[in-house]
């Protein structure tokens, strides 16, 4: 699948990983809407940036765990393009919520944006994808689905939905809608974490070191690309799930 001259929506699209992704599918050529939430500010640089490569830009709100705003934001889209090839659904809501817990804030929180988001957006933007001669959807997820992570009981069994969700959409949509996931491991450091915290989260990887979020982006361009590959996940983690194996 060519992506020059396609029109692509990356949600949680205005900074960090998502960013890296709207910039990759601008640089092959894509027209890219750009869906956040509070980031307003950070969208609109990023749509500068993807100006400045000389591809087409648009910022919408949209809070992705609202079944009516998504609905709006669908309605616009295929007011504003009337043609949509690829989606990428990066939006999550990274949270701790140990278990047992006497709050269900943040599972609720962490499902509502991670999973019904996931599942809004691709629901009511797969007729517009539907109606192109091919089309692709990647989602990103992480290692959580392999291995439990203390303390984070909603993120790990969201981004497990979501991978679920990638292979049944990858069924149903089949053969025009290729669907697929990524699963980055460490690419992009909080702002919060030491030099210590960094040191350490990288001697868990096989190449000793950190990714970067382009590395993230290089993949989803690749399943995007890839004709013939729908309902598998491209993990991008440096080597740190097999890591855990290592002498």
């Amino acid at each position: 699948m060519k992506i020059g001259g396609c029109a692509a929506l990356v949600t949680g699209g205005a900074h960090r990983v998502g960013k890296a992704i709207v910039l990759e599918l601008a640089r092959a050529g894509a027209d890219v809407v750009i869906l956040y939430n509070r980031s307003g500010d950070a969208a609109a640089e990023t749509a500068e940036e993807v100006e400045a490569l000389g591809a087409g830009a648009t910022t919408v709100q949209c809070d992705v765990s609202d079944l009516r705003a998504v609905q709006g934001m669908a309605e616009y889209v295929r007011d504003r393009y009337g043609r949509l090839s690829v989606l990428v659904n990066s939006a999550d809501w990274f949270g701790q919520d140990p278990f047992p817990t006497e709050s269900y804030e943040t599972w609720h929180r962490i499902l509502d944006i991670t999973v019904n988001g996931s599942f809004y957006v691709s629901n009511e933007l797969a007729p517009l994808l539907l109606e192109q001669p091919e089309a692709a959807i990647v989602n990103i997820v992480d290692l959580s689905v392999w291995h439990a992570w203390p303390n984070f009981t909603g993120h790990a069994v969201a981004k497990s939905a979501v991978l679920a969700l990638t292979r049944q959409m990858a069924l149903e949509l089949a053969p025009t809608v290729r669907v697929n996931a990524v699963a980055p491991g460490p690419v992009l450091p909080p702002p919060h974490y030491t030099e210590e915290r960094v040191r350490r989260s990288s001697s868990r990887t096989l190449l000793n070191r950190w990714g970067r979020a382009e590395d993230v982006a290089h993949a989803v361009r690749f399943l995007v690309e890839s004709s013939f590959t729908t309902g598998e996940v491209v993990r991008v983690d440096g080597g740190e799930l097999i890591a855990k194996r290592s002498p």
